[in-house]
């Protein structure tokens, strides 16, 4: 995997504004049509255009551009017996889940001159993410598996997926951190990611405590401001 600096950015006094917002519980629809108008206003440019849009969804199961109906397990009458939507995305990667208990992040950023590399922005959401983690007690990395790419391991269990677009270098798509157990049983009815070896986990199940969601964020605005070197405000 190639080798990116970890040490954050420096967020000066003129670097660029970026609202974080939190949207509650969301169904997968909505957050799109949430995704395209912050998008479009990315797009458009100026200060403070930029967006983070937090959200809880609503259970779906979501296709990647590289993934394929066979990647879901479970039939249709299940998936709608257990009130799981199940979505085309044109983010990256394959299939995942988004449910109450996780925290899906989108950042919608306009990358600038010298960060217009999508691993790099990957590479930068993943230690965001690391970051926060370890914040809580919970020790996460990184795999250099080529098949384990973009995305959070605590040992051989995933605790966060990500998946990204990126269109004239404005980002949608991003993040789902595993907060609390409630949704690693729907994991059961895919092969999340087209990965057969391995598990999931979440906060609570590796610290026995699934913090808040404003906890949680408190944590994770920090980091990403360093990061990503921006300064964030944040409105519930």
């Amino acid at each position: 995997m190639e080798a990116y600096a970890t040490r954050p950015t420096e967020t000066r006094n003129d670097a660029p504004r970026l609202a974080a917002r939190w949207l509650g519980r969301v169904s997968y629809d909505r957050g799109l049509a949430f995704q395209r108008d912050a998008a479009a206003r990315a797009a458009a440019g100026g200060d403070g255009s930029e967006s983070l849009l937090l959200l809880e969804h609503e259970a779906v199961y979501t296709l990647g551009r590289n993934a394929s109906r066979d990647d879901v397990l479970w039939t249709a009458d299940r998936l709608e017996a257990l009130a799981i939507d199940l979505r085309e995305s044109d983010r990256g990667g394959k299939v995942t889940y988004h449910g109450p208990g996780q925290l899906v992040g989108y950042p919608i950023l306009r990358l600038e001159a010298g960060r217009r590399d999508v691993k790099r922005y990957v590479h930068d959401l993943e230690e965001v993410l690391i970051r926060t983690l370890a914040e809580l007690g919970v020790a996460s990395t990184r795999s250099d598996r080529r098949e384990r790419v973009t995305s959070v391991w605590v040992g051989n269990a995933k605790i966060a997926a990500i998946g990204i677009h990126v269109a004239r270098w404005v980002t949608t798509h991003g993040f789902a951190l595993n907060v609390t157990d409630e949704p690693l049983a729907a994991f059961a009815g895919i092969v999340p990611c087209g990965i057969t070896d391995g598990g999931v986990t979440s906060i609570e199940r590796e610290t026995g405590r699934a913090p808040g969601y404003q906890e949680l964020i408190d944590k994770l605005l920090p980091h990403f401001e360093a990061i990503f070197g921006r300064v964030v405000s944040y409105e519930l």
